[in-house]
């Protein structure tokens, strides 16, 4: 097995390459930072599907339902192996997530490809049956992608990120090539044809549906099977780009969906249905999108280690799904892991900052250190404990199951 020196190199906040031990550690550390639980998990712990698994919140709903609660099942993603470059993070992080399930004696199997896809669902349906007795006791629908085409038709939509009426005119964190930072203003112009269409049929409900339907056609789903899309409301700072532009029509389109299905499940297997909305953090999606750069980094200006990682508000969101704490919903249904986010006196703090922010004074309000350390964890990278000046394998092989 060939190893290498890799360093990090980027465009902005997309990184060319990953490292496979930083990987490894990142995960190592949020298993570890999963609360044991009063009573060890069984064995034969419940079945659960994790749809997006390798990373940002599907990630951790892996790894704290693993350690938490002894989950056995499936994780689903889609990961490039490495090659002429490295391989994905995600990539790495899966191996690392499989190799620690398997020293818990967590039976969790990993499969890479399409979720959109009918043939990854007839994967998946083959597989619970084979594998774990044809029952299925959770779904957790976690993804973030820029285009998915429908099985029925064969049109591929993309999505964008766009405002609805009007453009949208905001402040943005970037840095330059030597990690200073600039805070510079930029404009979107507004949705426009059929872009609120084309980002709902990507990012919506739809395919949490037809994984549903396809699931409950073939029997697997347990009795009181519980299912939970992950989803974001963010700050009124971000919100004419995110939760009443584009992206947002399609979160209150998964939201209604999680209605319906909350509806049929209950009438079919005594089972429910939710959106779990979680709070702010650096995510490889997240970065992307006009202004949250900005506004998570004085976020956690203002919080310093009061802002909840995703590993600990999956945690909770674990714990109230299984039963261990109240499952507690806002009106809409929703199970709210952000209420310390929006808690109004941190808006109104992070708000000042975001009117009194520029290149000049970004340093003093928002934490830097760490929104940049954390983008660079994204792909492996500002891992404490990892040498980097070492050389490492790359060509790590995706887990087989047993």
């Amino acid at each position: 097995m060939s190893e290498t020196v890799i360093t990090p190199r980027s465009r902005g906040f997309l990184f060319l390459d990953s490292h496979p031990a930083g990987c490894q550690q990142l995960v190592a550390d949020m298993w570890q930072a999963v609360p044991t639980p009063a009573q060890p998990p069984a064995d034969d712990g419940p079945v659960a599907l994790v749809i997006g698994s390798s990373a940002g919140y599907g990630l951790a709903a892996t790894i704290a339902g693993l350690a938490r609660v002894g989950i056995r099942g499936i994780g689903v993603c889609f990961e490039k192996e490495p090659g002429r470059r490295t391989g994905t993070a995600g990539w790495y992080r899966t191996a690392a997530t499989a190799e620690l399930a398997r020293q818990h004696g967590r039976d969790m199997v990993f499969l890479n490809g399409d979720a959109f896809s009918d043939a990854m669902k007839t994967e998946v349906a083959d597989l619970l049956e084979k594998r774990y007795g044809g029952r299925l006791d959770y779904l957790i629908y976690s993804v973030a992608a820029p285009r998915r085409t429908d099985p029925d038709t064969g049109h591929t939509y993309a999505s964008v990120l766009k405002p609805i009426g009007e453009s949208y005119r905001t402040k943005t964190l970037v840095f330059d090539s030597t990690a200073n930072p600039e805070v510079k203003e930029v404009e979107t112009e507004p949705a426009d044809g059929d872009d609120i269409e084309q980002t709902t049929a990507v990012m919506g409900g739809t395919d949490w549906e037809r994984w549903i339907d396809q699931l409950a056609e073939r029997n697997l789903l347990a009795d009181g099977f519980t299912t939970a899309a992950l989803s974001y409301i963010g700050s009124s700072l971000t919100a004419a780009i995110y939760r009443q532009g584009t992206i947002g029509a399609a979160k209150a389109h998964l939201e209604a969906t999680a209605r319906t299905l909350n509806e049929r499940l209950d009438r079919l297997v005594g089972g429910r249905a939710v959106t779990s909305v979680n709070g702010a953090a650096v995510t490889q999606s997240s970065t992307a999108i006009p202004g949250i750069a900005l506004y998570v980094g004085l976020l956690r200006g203002v919080l310093g280690t009061d802002m909840v990682p995703p590993i600990d508000q999956l945690t909770d969101l674990w714990d109230q799904l299984t039963g261990a704490r109240p499952l507690t919903l806002d009106d809409e249904g929703r199970v709210r892991l952000d209420t310390w986010e929006l808690d109004p006196a941190v808006q109104a703090a992070v708000t000042q900052r975001w009117t009194a922010a520029t290149t000049d004074t970004i340093t003093d309000l928002a934490d830097l250190d760490w929104f940049h350390s954390e983008v660079q964890r994204l792909y492996g990278f500002a891992v404490p404990g990892i040498d980097y000046t070492a050389p490492v394998a790359t060509d790590i092989p995706w887990p087989t199951a047993t």
